[in-house]
């Protein structure tokens, strides 16, 4: 059901119960490799199904129930599942499966069980296209993405890493993509795949890879594809008169008058976006401060546990209670550490998934229900700040925090004798200004 075009293919309607995939003609001969492949997957409902996946298996999948393609493959499948199939609410995201060629793909858990890794992330209508890139070198398998949040390309996030992964040396790379109850359009925009070769050993030459007959080929089947692109536009000529022979009306029509004029909803779209983007990068920026603090935490407790031992071994015999009132400390801050983590990871998590809510701005009411997710959205942001300071502080080393100086020397220039001296004669004075003012009072009342 794959619908190839100039610049993507569209590997399954917005129709339900559709299938569709793509898949190399020969067979890649790369010990180790890294894929970049550009998508969308754009839907009206909050919800899609049923999704994509991007595979490497030792021979070419046929159209199956595993995303659109077969099961019992022999390869790794990196799975964009966007339906929630056991309920846990852990959909859109996406799973690394690795099968022998005997496995029966698990689809009412979501592949859960037999997930060598996975990460959870929305790549459902987002502003830009959604990229991945994934790398094999060394039985190592790297999943990164780039959320489509941002236009940056090179703005990519890790998602899963599995280790001592054994793949076939030679396979076939493809891409495919099903439909449910639901449906979604899944479009393919580029798939670029690269060679990596280890330090010292050159590469063989394009050449060597392709034969002069496959690349004539391939470029046959490209102009095939051309002339029916080039027949469709005649045909749709055909069926719209009105702008025939008039190459600019209709991108004049649907593109030129609106964007001479922002109207309002356009302008608040525009502001949520960029409050998105603003957002998603303070959160990506609180994520490294996490790491950094349980980074700091680690060290600190291999280094308190090199001096608990250090001891232990000086003093054998009077150090061992002090020993264990040291670990029972340290293991009481990490507690505290890990609870305030978790609370702040919680935090991160309902600020997403506000944002999440917020993706979805087709209509004016969507744009009202976004405008009342920013308050709880800063609101959530403040708290994480606050709780990150406060944990910054906390694990301070108690000769970095900041101490009140001390108070200066009280000067004993001033005598007692001199001091009540001082007093009676302020009393005194006190005393007559409260009966001069008494007086004036008792003279304005006669007045009046």
């Amino acid at each position: 059901d794959a619908i190839p075009s100039a610049d993507q293919i569209r590997i399954t309607t917005s129709l339900k119960s559709q299938r569709g995939s793509v898949w190399t003609k020969t067979k890649s001969i790369f010990e180790y490799w890294e894929v970049e492949v550009t998508f969308r997957v754009t839907g009206r409902g909050r919800i899609g199904a049923d999704g994509l996946a991007i595979w490497f298996t030792e021979e070419q999948g046929l159209e199956g129930p595993v995303f659109g393609a077969a099961d019992k493959w022999n390869g790794v499948g990196i799975f964009f599942d966007s339906f929630d199939n056991d309920g846990k609410k852990n959909n859109p995201g996406v799973i690394v499966v690795g099968n022998n060629g005997k496995l029966l793909y698990d689809h009412q858990n979501d592949g859960s069980t037999q997930a060598l890794a996975s990460c959870q992330r929305d790549f459902r209508n987002k502003p830009y296209p959604v990229r991945v890139k994934i790398t094999y070198y060394q039985k190592t398998l790297t999943v990164l993405i780039n959320n489509g949040f941002t236009p940056d390309k090179e703005d990519y996030e890790f998602c899963a890493k599995v280790e001592d992964m054994v793949l076939p040396t030679q396979g076939y790379f493809g891409i495919s993509a099903a439909t449910g109850g639901l449906a979604d359009d899944h479009d393919v925009l580029s798939f670029l795949t690269f060679q990596l070769t280890e330090p010292g050993k050159e590469a063989p030459t394009p050449d060597a890879e392709i034969p002069q007959k496959d690349k004539e080929k391939y470029q046959e089947e490209f102009e095939h594809f051309q002339q029916e692109l080039d027949k469709k536009k005649e045909e749709f000529q055909k069926e719209h008169p009105d702008v025939q022979g008039q190459p600019g009306k209709l991108f004049e029509r649907f593109f030129f008058t609106d964007d001479l004029f922002e109207t309002v909803s356009d302008r608040e779209l525009r502001q949520i976006f960029e409050g998105q983007n603003r957002i998603h990068l303070e959160i990506k920026q609180l994520n490294r401060q996490l790491d950094m603090i349980l980074d700091e935490q680690r060290r600190y407790v291999s280094a308190v546990t090199d001096e608990i031992a250090k001891r232990g071994a000086g003093f054998p015999g009077q150090q061992g209670q002090v020993s264990q009132q040291e670990i029972e400390t340290v293991v009481k801050t990490q507690e505290e550490v890990i609870r305030q983590v978790n609370e702040i990871r919680n935090s991160v998590a309902d600020t997403l998934r506000l944002i999440s809510g917020a993706q979805h701005p087709g209509s004016a009411a969507g744009v009202y229900e976004t405008t009342q997710h920013f308050n709880d959205i800063k609101e959530h942001l403040h708290i994480v700040k606050r709780d990150i300071e406060h944990l910054v502080q906390q694990n301070m080393p108690s000769s970095e925090k900041s101490k009140c100086p001390d108070l200066p020397p009280f000067p004993s220039c001033l005598s007692t004798m001199h001091f009540f001296i001082f007093v009676a004669v302020q009393t005194v004075l006190f005393i007559g200004y409260i009966m001069y003012r008494s007086q004036q009072e008792a003279a304005a009342k006669k007045f009046f």
